[in-house]
C-alpha cells in the first residue's frame, strides 16, 4: 500500500502527487476539520499505468511523453483522437497489485460503494489562463474489484476528452505538466448535502434532500439562506423546488423508499437511486436547524483562516441512526482575482480572456481592428460587427445585457463587460487587462508587481475549477426516466404524444412539433465545450432553436443539438455585405442587381446548410440611429429610442423589403424550401397586412410549406394577436428584449437601468403567458427569441409549462438551455406521474 497516501498523512512536499483538491482537504482534516477519512491514487501511478499501455500506436506509445499538439480547429479529428485515447485506456488492465491495494484499504470504512474524485496540478502560472471548471466528473462505483477498475479508468480517461485536450492546448499546457491523482472515499447516505459561498458581505448556504448530485445536476433548486458575516444571524432564507434526491441503493440505505410515491433506479454501475420527495419532504428546510447552525460555525472558523472569500461543499452523513456533517470540497476565488479587479460591470458575455486594451473614445465606428485585443469604447451599435470578429473581447461604459454589445458578443462567442463606467477614461491603451465576462469584472495585470502577487496567491490558494462535480446535464438518469414515461403512457397517465424522453429510444413522439427532431451531435468547440457527450442520451421534445447572423458560425453551429435557425438577424447578416452603405444607396445607384445576388447568396448559405431543418429569417430591422456610419448621403431622422422601426419602415419606403423578398425567392427557386420569414416590429394589423400582399406578389407563398411570422415585441399583439391570426400569421416569435423595454418603459441600451430591466417581471412573464396560451388556443406554433431564456435558465420550466413550441438561443447557450429544457419536460413527467400514482 506504499502507492496510497492518507489524507491523514498528506505532507506539504506530497501535493505534486496527490493534487491540489486532495491536499487542501487534507489541510484542514489535520487541522480538525471535519472531512470524510479517504486516500490517495497518486498522479505516478497514472504515469506508469499510461507507459504501460501495450500499443503499437505511436500515438498511444508515446502518450506519456507527448506535447498532443493537435490541430484543435478540426473537429472531427480532435474528437477521433479523443476517442482512441479513452478506448486505450478503457480496455486496458489495471495493476492486479493496485488494486489489491485499494480493496485493502477501503476493508476499514464500511460501504457498499466508494466515489473516486479527480485531484489536478497544473503547472504554476498556467492557473487562470483556462477555465476547466468541472471539466472532469467523479465517478461512483460499487467497493468490488471489478467496478473499482472501471471507475479508476473512466477518471483518468477523462484527461484525453477532446474538451480537455482542447483546454490544454488553449491553455499551452503539455500532457506531461499535468499531474492526475484520484482521492477514493467512501461514500454513504445523505441527510441533505449543499454549498456555502462566502464575501465580505454576506453568504450564501445551498441545501437539497439526499446527495449533493441533484443540486450538481441541476436538477433541483435548492433552499437558500441568505448569512450576515458579523453576526452570523440568517437575514432570509428561501425555500427551493426539490422534486427529487439521490441514495444509494442497498438494503440499509438509510432511506425509506416505500414512502415514496415513485422510485427511478439508475440504469448503471454506480449504485446511485434517484427517487421523489414527499409533499411533505418538498415543503420542508432540507437543512435542520442544529446542522444550519454548526455549519455556520464552521464556516466562520475557515473564514477567519482562510479568506473572506471560499466556497464549501458539505454532506451530512446518514449512517444508519448516526448522522455528521462533513466538508466534501474546500475552495477558494480562481487566481485570488476577486480582490484585485479594478472595474465592475455587467457580465454580458461569457468566459474570461487576457489581452491588450484597445481604447475608442468616439462613438464612430474604426476603420480596423487588431486582431486579438480587448475592445475598449463608449458603446457599440450592428454595424461594428465586422470589425468586433477581430477581438478577443469587448468592454463597453454603456449598455445592458440586451444591448446590442452584448448580443453581438454571445453571438461571437467572445467575453464581454457591459456599463463599465468611465472604462475607456481609465483603462489606457495597450494595457494588459484580464476580463471575466461571467462576473462582469476587469482587472489591470500590468505591471509585474500584480503578475507577482497574484502569482503568489494562486500557488497559495484552492483553485475553483477543481470543485465538486459540474456534470450539469440530467443524462444519467434519462434512461431510467424514459422507462417510467412507457410505463405511465401505457397507463394513459400521460397523454399521447408528450413524453420527450421516449425519443431516444425508438419511440414516436408526432405529438409534439412533428416533422421536427432532435438529432443532437457532440461539439468539440471552445465556445460549447460544456456540451456533456451525454446530452445525445436526454432527448428532449421541444425545439430548440438557435439565434444566429454570421456565415463564418455556420460550421460550429452545425456540431449543437439544435432544430434549426429560430432567428436569422439580417441586419446583422448583410453588414458583410454592404460595404459601409446603406441599401437605398444601392438601389439609387442603380446596383441593386448586385447587391440582390449577394443578399441571395447569404441566406442561401444558412438553407443549404440547415436544410431540412428550418431557417426563420427576420427581415431588416433597424433604428435609424443605428445606421449613422452607412446613411451620410440620407435624410436622417431625429435621434429617438425607436426610430422608423420594423414593418412601418417598409410601408414609408418598400423598396428594401421588396428587394429583400426576392433574394428569399431566389433561395427557393434554388430549391431550398426550408427558409420561413418572420416581420419585425409589427405595430397593427394593418402593417401585417401590407406585408402579407408584398409576399404574395414575390410568390413567396406558392411554397406549401412556407410559413408567414411575426415578432410578437410591440405590446399591441397582446390585444391583437386573434386579429392577426385571422388576418394570416402562421406563428410568432416572442422578443422579450423589445417586450420588456415597451412593457416597462425602460431603455435597454441603458445600463444603469439593468436592475430595472428584468424579463421575469410580473408583467412580462404575464404577457409571454398570454401570449403563449392565445398561440395554442389558435393552433398555431410560438417561439421565443428574446435573451431572457439564456440569461435566466429557471424561467424556462414555465415556458415549457405554458406549451411553448420551440427556444432559440444564442450559440453560447444552446448547452445549458438544452438541459434546462430537458430537467423542465422531465419535471412535468414526474409531476403528471406523482398525480397519476396518488
Amino acid at each position: 500500500m506504499d502507492k496510497l497516501y492518507w489524507l491523514e498523512q498528506i505532507k506539504l512536499l506530497d501535493r505534486a502527487e496527490v493534487g491540489d483538491k486532495a491536499f487542501y482537504l487534507s489541510r484542514i482534516m489535520q487541522r480538525g476539520y471535519p472531512v470524510l477519512s479517504g486516500f490517495v491514487i497518486p498522479a505516478s501511478v497514472l504515469r506508469e499505468f499510461l507507459e504501460n499501455l501495450n500499443s503499437s500506436e505511436a500515438l498511444i506509445a508515446d502518450l506519456p511523453n507527448s506535447s498532443l499538439h493537435l490541430d484543435v480547429g478540426n473537429w472531427r479529428q480532435l474528437q477521433q483522437v479523443a476517442e482512441r485515447l479513452r478506448q486505450e485506456i478503457i480496455s486496458a488492465t489495471v495493476s492486479p497489485e493496485l488494486l489489491t491495494a485499494i480493496l485493502q484499504a477501503t476493508q476499514t470504512w464500511e460501504t457498499q460503494c466508494l466515489i473516486f474524485r479527480p485531484s489536478l496540478t497544473l503547472p504554476t502560472g498556467k492557473h487562470g489562463v483556462a477555465n476547466i471548471s468541472g471539466l472532469l466528473d467523479s465517478q461512483i462505483c460499487h467497493c468490488e474489484q471489478e467496478a473499482i477498475a472501471s471507475a479508476l479508468k473512466r477518471t483518468w480517461s477523462q484527461l484525453f476528452r477532446a474538451r480537455s485536450l482542447l483546454c490544454w492546448q488553449q491553455a499551452g499546457i503539455d500532457l506531461q505538466q499535468i499531474n492526475l491523482a484520484v482521492l477514493v472515499q467512501p461514500i454513504h447516505n445523505a441527510l441533505a448535502s449543499g454549498l456555502v459561498n462566502t464575501n465580505s458581505s454576506h453568504w450564501e448556504i445551498q441545501a437539497s434532500c439526499g446527495l449533493g448530485i441533484a443540486i450538481a445536476h441541476g436538477e433541483v433548486l435548492p433552499d437558500v439562506y441568505y448569512i450576515q458575516p458579523e453576526t452570523s444571524f440568517v437575514q432570509e432564507q428561501q425555500l427551493g423546488y426539490k422534486l427529487l434526491a439521490y441514495c444509494i441503493n442497498h438494503e440499509n440505505s438509510g432511506v425509506d423508499l416505500q414512502s415514496t410515491s415513485i422510485s427511478l433506479p439508475k440504469q448503471d454501475d454506480s449504485g446511485l437511486q434517484v427517487y421523489l420527495l414527499t409533499e411533505t419532504q418538498q415543503q420542508a428546510y432540507a437543512l435542520p436547524e442544529e446542522y444550519l447552525q454548526q455549519l455556520i460555525r464552521l464556516t466562520n472558523q475557515l473564514v477567519k483562516e482562510l479568506g473572506k472569500h471560499l466556497t464549501l461543499e458539505w454532506t451530512i452523513s446518514q449512517q444508519t441512526s448516526s448522522r455528521t456533517l462533513y466538508i466534501t470540497q474546500i475552495n477558494l476565488p480562481q487566481s485570488g482575482l476577486s480582490d484585485i479587479h479594478f472595474i465592475k460591470g455587467l457580465g454580458a458575455g461569457t468566459g474570461r480572456i487576457t489581452a491588450s486594451a484597445h481604447v475608442i473614445h468616439s462613438q464612430q465606428k474604426p476603420e480596423q481592428l487588431p486582431k486579438g485585443v480587448i475592445l475598449v469604447a463608449p458603446a457599440i451599435t450592428p454595424n461594428w460587427l465586422p470589425i468586433l470578429q477581430q477581438a478577443a473581447g469587448i468592454i463597453t461604459e454603456h449598455g445592458g445585457l440586451t444591448s446590442h454589445a452584448a448580443i453581438l458578443a454571445r453571438e461571437l462567442g467572445i467575453p464581454a463587460v457591459v456599463n463599465a463606467a468611465s472604462a475607456t477614461t481609465v483603462i489606457h491603451h495597450g494595457e494588459q487587462l484580464l476580463i471575466d465576462g461571467d462576473k462582469g469584472e476587469i482587472y489591470r495585470l500590468g505591471t509585474e508587481v500584480q503578475e507577482q502577487e497574484t502569482d503568489r496567491r494562486q500557488s497559495d490558494q484552492l483553485l475553483s475549477f477543481l470543485s465538486f462535480p459540474h456534470d450539469t446535464t440530467p443524462s444519467k438518469q434519462s434512461a431510467s426516466l424514459r422507462e417510467t414515461a412507457k410505463r405511465l403512457q401505457n397507463r394513459n397517465y400521460l397523454r399521447a404524444g408528450f413524453s420527450p424522453l421516449l425519443q431516444n429510444g425508438g419511440e414516436s413522439s408526432a405529438g409534439l412539433n412533428s416533422g421536427f427532431h432532435h438529432t443532437p451531435t457532440r461539439n468539440h468547440n471552445s465556445a460549447s465545450s460544456t456540451t456533456n457527450s451525454s446530452t445525445k442520451e436526454s432527448m428532449i421534445a421541444t425545439r430548440l432553436l438557435v439565434n444566429l447572423s454570421q456565415p463564418s458560425l455556420i460550421e460550429q453551429v452545425l456540431s449543437l443539438p439544435i432544430d434549426g435557425v429560430g432567428l436569422l438577424r439580417s441586419e446583422l447578416m448583410v453588414l458583410n455585405i454592404l460595404e459601409g452603405q446603406h441599401p437605398l444607396n444601392w438601389l439609387t445607384n442603380g446596383r441593386q442587381d448586385v447587391l440582390l445576388e449577394r443578399w441571395y447568396e447569404q441566406i442561401l448559405q444558412f438553407a443549404q446548410a440547415f436544410a431540412p431543418r428550418p431557417v426563420f429569417y427576420r427581415s431588416l430591422d433597424w433604428r435609424s440611429r443605428e445606421l449613422q456610419s452607412t446613411s451620410e448621403n440620407l435624410q436622417s431622422s431625429p435621434q429617438s429610442m425607436l426610430g422608423e422601426r420594423g414593418t412601418f419602415s417598409y410601408l414609408v419606403n418598400p423598396a428594401v423589403f421588396e428587394l429583400e423578398l426576392a433574394a428569399l425567392a431566389n433561395v427557393q427557386q434554388s430549391g431550398y424550401t426550408n427558409i420561413h420569414l418572420i416581420l419585425p416590429f409589427v405595430r397593427t394589423v394593418e402593417e401585417f397586412n401590407f406585408c402579407r400582399q408584398k409576399v404574395a406578389e414575390a410568390r413567396l407563398n406558392r411554397i406549401p410549406n412556407f410559413q408567414l411570422w411575426i415578432m410578437a415585441e410591440v405590446p399591441s399583439v397582446l390585444f391583437l394577436l386573434p386579429e392577426y391570426i385571422k388576418a394570416g400569421v402562421q406563428g410568432i416569435s416572442i422578443g422579450t428584449n423589445d417586450l420588456t423595454q415597451l412593457l416597462l418603459g425602460i431603455d435597454r441600451e441603458q445600463g444603469q437601468f439593468a436592475k430595472a430591466f428584468d424579463e421575469r417581471h410580473p408583467a412580462v412573464m404575464n404577457a409571454v403567458a398570454q401570449l403563449i396560451h392565445t398561440a395554442r388556443e389558435s393552433g398555431i406554433p410560438c417561439s421565443i427569441c428574446g435573451q431572457a431564456p439564456a440569461l435566466y435558465p429557471e424561467i424556462i420550466d414555465h415556458f415549457i409549462e405554458w406549451g411553448i413550441t420551440s427556444i432559440s438561443v444564442e450559440p453560447e447557450a444552446v448547452a445549458r438551455t438544452y438541459q434546462a429544457i430537458a430537467r423542465a419536460e422531465q419535471r412535468l413527467i414526474l409531476e403528471a406521474a406523482r398525480r397519476q400514482m396518488q
